[in-house]
């Protein structure tokens, strides 16, 4: 220590020199020293330590979330293939659908229109009936009246009388 002291003092001693840089070393050895026997290490080291561990829980937590998440995703993926082809399928039924309905009125428009041709030909088909037989009754009332009239100016009374009933008793035969 005297050695230490008359080198400090004088400044220069036997080819050491004693400056403040070594005084800074010494300084850091002997703090250094202080903290290993306070076990400061060894707190540092458990720190470090649990924020390795806390670091790798992390890691393995967000590895984990990833799997999740790919699964989620995964998931969504199958229901919007699902949902797509769903759609796809209600699509194609509703073609499918619409042509049924198409085919449909079209065939009843058919039938409507065979419907109404056929009713329009039998009332045609009536009326012509009607008309012959309209003509054929003023027809046979001509005839009648014909007949009348050439009866009554060759025949005298009663015996007229009964030749028109008679005749006019076959013609109304003969029409039904």
């Amino acid at each position: 220590m005297q050695l230490l002291f008359l080198a400090s003092a004088s400044g220069e001693a036997s080819g050491f020199s004693f400056d403040a840089s070594f005084w800074a070393l010494v300084g850091l050895v002997l703090f250094l020293a202080l903290l290993g026997y306070l076990g400061v290490h060894k707190t540092i080291g458990k720190a470090l330590d649990k924020r390795a561990d806390d670091i790798r829980d992390q890691l393995d937590d967000a590895r984990q979330q990833r799997e999740e998440a790919q699964l989620l995703l995964a998931s969504f993926q199958k229901k919007r293939r699902e949902a797509e082809e769903e759609a796809e399928a209600i699509r194609a039924a509703a073609k499918r659908e619409a042509a049924a309905i198409k085919e449909d009125a079209e065939r009843k428009t058919k039938e409507f229109i065979e419907r109404r041709t056929a009713m329009a030909e039998q009332k045609i088909a009536q009326a012509e009936t009607d008309a012959i037989n309209e003509v054929k009754a003023v027809a046979v009332d001509k005839a009648v009246a014909a007949a009348s009239a050439i009866i009554a100016g060759k025949t005298d009374g009663s015996k007229a009388d009964d030749l028109i009933k008679q005749s006019i008793a076959q013609v109304k035969q003969r029409m039904n």
